[in-house]
């Protein structure tokens, strides 16, 4: 993990993060007291990426009950429960967040205790873990991905943001490209800009120039005509918010038509996701609920003046860019069918489909076989 970028800041019992919010321009820390302050950092993208909304989610209760004291064992596990369960409304369709929730709702209930600094004490720990736990798989992550795709200098391209901003650390499809450039194996990295919230112009740029790795940004719309016009380039990667049992993919809008494109090139496609994107309870990917969001997120564009900019004064202004009276359509994600999918990457190595499957046997990889 890069030591001059930190999305995330735990210290016993302060939680603060990056507010995504201001980037590229402004590095703005903002503290996380409690699970409502968590809540609306995750429903706002403040904080965003399937890892880091976990994270973040487990992190604040975890900064809230630092400050609490429980009598008995049965009070911390009912605000616990209540608490977990609000923050699962923040974001409906990244499966971390549920995954998180359901592993410290069971921690906290199989602590054998009647005394509630205990259970409390528990709850904090875990959390600590998976922060832990979640840099140590990106880095695995990583180290698979670049085995997978590169024996000589190759150029990737990747979609949205799935580095240390959107997890604990490391990343996971940019963690893939971290471990590429780290290995000597990267002569350029492309990256989409990602509408119509920018992700990938604002974010993954601002990760790329901060660890000096070449990169070139492109158009969502141009992808095609790039593969098209690069032969170098080995792969598309991609993360995930939700991995179905049969491999099939919910991540950021866009991601579908790539899958697409990088078929009709013959380019390989990979979804980079730790176990915790795997979603054994979802068959396939008709069951993922997808989420919606406000129609002004495409009709208007944010961001900050640009002569401000060059000049260090920060101005945040909205632009009207559809006429007004425009209705518009916002998924957040898509989902990718497996059968478009040439691999999936996850911090226990590298999952491919059976000789004549179209889907993966994800099931089968949790298991370890």
């Amino acid at each position: 993990m890069s030591a001059r970028l930190q999305a995330i800041k735990w210290e016993r019992p302060h939680l603060t993060i990056l507010n995504q919010l201001a980037l590229p321009h402004s590095s703005e820390y903002i503290e996380i007291s409690d699970a409502r302050a968590g809540h609306y950092a995750i429903s706002s993208m403040q904080t965003r990426g399937a890892p880091a909304i976990a994270i973040v989610a487990a992190l604040s209760l975890a900064a809230e009950l630092s400050t609490m004291h429980f009598d008995t064992s049965a009070s911390p596990r009912t605000h616990i429960h209540m608490q977990l369960d609000y923050l699962a409304t923040s974001r409906p369709t990244a499966v971390n967040l549920f995954d998180a929730i359901t592993k410290l709702k069971h921690a906290v209930d199989t602590t054998i205790t009647d005394n509630g600094q205990v259970v409390r004490d528990t709850y904090v720990q875990m959390a600590e873990r998976m922060l832990d736990a979640d840099v140590k798989d990106n880095m695995a992550i990583g180290e698979h991905g670049a085995q997978l795709i590169g024996n000589d200098k190759v150029r990737v391209l990747t979609h949205c943001n799935t580095g240390t901003l959107a997890t604990a650390g490391y990343g996971t499809a940019l963690g893939i490209v971290r471990s590429l450039h780290a290995q000597g194996l990267l002569d350029r990295v492309y990256f989409t800009e990602t509408r119509p919230y920018n992700q990938g112009a604002r974010l993954t740029a601002f990760e790329l120039l901060t660890e000096e790795i070449p990169a070139q940004l492109v158009c969502d719309s141009a992808v095609s005509a790039l593969l098209r016009s690069d032969p170098m380039i080995r792969a598309i990667v991609v993360g995930a918010d939700r991995v179905a049992a049969n491999g099939d993919t919910a991540n950021k809008i866009g991601t579908y038509q790539l899958a697409i494109t990088a078929q009709y090139h013959g380019c390989q496609f990979i979804v980079a996701a730790p176990t915790t994107s795997v979603d054994l309870y979802t068959k396939s990917g008709a069951d993922i609920v997808i989420e919606e969001r406000d129609e002004a997120e495409i009709l208007v564009q944010t961001g900050f003046e640009r002569q401000g900019v060059l000049e260090g004064r920060l101005e945040r202004v909205e632009v009207q860019v559809a006429p007004v009276g425009t209705r518009a359509w916002n998924p957040s994600f898509d989902v990718t069918p497996a059968e478009l999918i040439s691999a999936i990457v996850t911090e226990r190595g590298v999952v491919v489909k059976q000789s004549g499957a179209s889907e993966f046997d994800m099931a089968g990889h949790m298991r370890g076989e």
